[in-house]
């Protein structure tokens, strides 16, 4: 059997070594764990229900005219 050997080729080595320079200056630039704020947890509880209600108000205001199109689709597959 042919031994395979593992090689950094010309093009992964200098991916491989950006890479952790980004890696590096991303974890330099952040704040010390006690400077870090802790968020606003009832903005992102407004944000996610917000969402949540979009989504519910488009499904209730789309489905019967998606239904309706999935079903002229599927008669015109089935002539």
């Amino acid at each position: 059997m042919k031994r395979v050997t593992n090689k950094l080729s010309a093009v992964s080595f200098p991916r491989l070594c950006s890479s952790w320079l980004l890696v590096g200056i991303a974890l330099r630039a952040m704040p010390h764990r006690e400077d870090r704020e802790r968020g606003d947890v009832p903005g992102w509880v407004m944000i996610t229900l917000m969402s949540a209600i979009l989504v519910a108000g488009l499904l209730a205001i789309a489905t019967p005219a998606l239904g309706d199109l999935f079903n002229q689709a599927m008669s015109k597959v089935g002539k």
